[in-house]
């Protein structure tokens, strides 16, 4: 069948999407949803169907195309295409397998994730992959055989020799250990390739922190340079076609805040796989508003961590850390990078929370390489941080990756302060992270919160718990509406 196309001037986002006249696909037996074949010259792709009621919109005998599918198959307006029908994707009757608690197999696996990866399932047969999972679990077949699939959906980079990775299962505000550890390993002479995400849930990610000081959207032959020149990168992961598919889980799974343990699992270890790390440490912060909740749970994930990591022939060391308050004393890109280069400086007023950590994760990946005994890898650690070494290394990945100008700390600020005296028991995790995302973070770098006081500290009433920074008025507005409502500090 030939329709004349339209150019529907929308782009969707990646999805392939063609719309005909509810007439025409009564006549052809068609229904939203559907898989259509469509045909031009010698190219040909698969789209997902979308049915208009308004000839004004999409008339008879006219097929709309968005950008995505006008740029697949290279047609302009009025050109002349072929419709076919196809049947639903095989991937479609996995995930109904699934749903149904089958185990699936590398191939069945794989039809999946190469049709998520390539857009070729809605966001409903996409959301109902996630539920299965979440709902029957996935075994470590499953996990090991889904980080493959994710890997080999996408590109993968090599890097010679040792290399080095690290990850945070998140969940805690500031806690930028990377842009710490990364340098320090980088003066150490080894090699650290770090893909790092943009926040989801959290005010500032680490891609959007860096992004404060340097370029992160770099492609594959750029990074290659920047590593090849610096020993290390600190670049975000969703500008290269690394796993990509799990960005697009990500979305689906972001609405109803669905985090299937089998699917974070191989998210984290196909982005290690992609980029051949083979040592790699993984942090597990526990807590309350964190995904690691009891001591059980986290070493339930540190378990299975580790036995991927064996199946996938990588050196996985996995630590728990204190995940029930923020780590730094800023919250939020600018606020976040400013902590980062105060410890690379090694300033006394730099947050102590924020150095520990960083100095033991980067003695800890020392050590996995294999050149330092036990012990040995925390003084080499704090001699690279104190000579200069680790902030000098930062400065030239820097300047490889493309220097950004100085983001200013937003010019709007309200100041939290006790109500009573008493000694700050607990602080709650999300609450201080919807404050500083209410106030514009992360899209806002210079949006944020500075803390004044951690767990542990005594409080005098109208002490300055923290301070709260937004890059306009309306945005502040909005901060100081839901302090109202919860500071997020527990102060008895």
């Amino acid at each position: 069948m030939k329709f004349k196309v339209k150019d529907m001037d929308i782009a969707t986002g990646g999805k392939l999407i063609a719309i005909l006249n509810i007439h025409d696909a009564k006549r052809l037996d068609l229904h939203s949803g559907d898989r259509i074949l469509i045909i031009y010259k010698n190219r040909r792709t698969i789209c997902v169907l979308d049915i208009s009621e308004s000839a004004k919109a999409v008339p008879k005998g006219k097929i709309g195309l968005y950008e995505e599918v006008l740029d697949k198959l290279d047609v302009k307006r009025n050109a002349i295409i072929e419709l076919k029908f196809t049947g639903k994707p095989e991937s479609v009757k996995h995930i109904r397998e699934k749903l149904h608690g089958k185990r699936l197999s590398h191939k069945e696996l794989f039809h999946i994730i190469d049709d998520i990866t390539h857009d070729r399932l809605t966001d409903i047969e996409k959301t109902y992959f996630v539920a299965a999972g979440f709902i029957n679990g996935w075994d470590i077949d499953e996990i090991v055989d889904m980080t493959k699939v994710m890997v080999e959906t996408g590109d993968k980079i090599k890097f010679p020799g040792i290399t080095l990775d690290k990850h945070c299962i998140g969940g805690v505000p500031g806690n930028r250990t990377t842009m710490v550890v990364v340098p320090i390993i980088a003066a150490a002479g080894f090699t650290m390739p770090k893909t790092s995400s943009r926040a989801i849930t959290s005010p500032a990610g680490t891609a959007d922190t860096m992004e404060c000081l340097a370029k992160v959207e770099l492609k594959e032959k750029k990074i290659k340079q920047v590593v090849k020149k610096t020993k290390a990168c600190i670049v975000h992961g969703g500008s290269m076609n690394l796993a990509p598919a799990d960005d697009k889980i990500i979305e689906v799974e972001h609405p109803l805040s669905i985090d299937a343990e089998g699917q974070l699992l191989a998210s984290v270890m196909a982005k290690k796989y992609s980029v051949t790390a083979n040592h790699i440490l993984i942090d597990i912060p526990m807590g309350k508003q964190v995904k690691a909740k009891t001591i059980k749970d986290a070493k339930h994930l540190r378990k299975t961590f580790e036995r991927i990591g064996t199946r996938l022939n990588m050196n996985v060391k996995v630590i728990i850390t204190d995940g029930s308050q923020p780590i730094g004393n800023g919250i939020g890109p600018v606020l976040e990078a400013e902590d980062v280069m105060s410890v690379l400086r090694d300033d006394p007023l730099a947050p102590e929370d924020l150095k520990d950590k960083a100095l033991s994760m980067a003695s800890i990946l020392l050590e996995m390489t294999g050149k330092y005994k036990k012990g040995q890898g925390v003084k080499v650690a704090n001699e690279l941080l104190k000579s200069g070494k680790a902030l000098k290394s930062m400065n030239e990945i820097i300047k490889a990756q493309g220097k950004q100008k100085k983001v200013k700390l937003g010019t709007f600020n309200y100041i939290v302060r006790s109500s009573k005296v008493g000694k700050v028991k607990e602080i709650n995790n999300e609450i201080i992270a919807k404050i500083a995302r209410v106030g514009g973070a992360p899209e806002d770098k210079g949006a944020g919160l500075f803390l004044n006081k951690k767990v542990g500290d005594k409080v005098k009433k109208g002490e300055v718990l923290y301070t709260i920074y937004a890059e306009n008025k309306f945005k502040l507005g909005l901060s100081k509406e839901f302090v109202k409502k919860d500071r997020g500090y527990l102060i008895n």
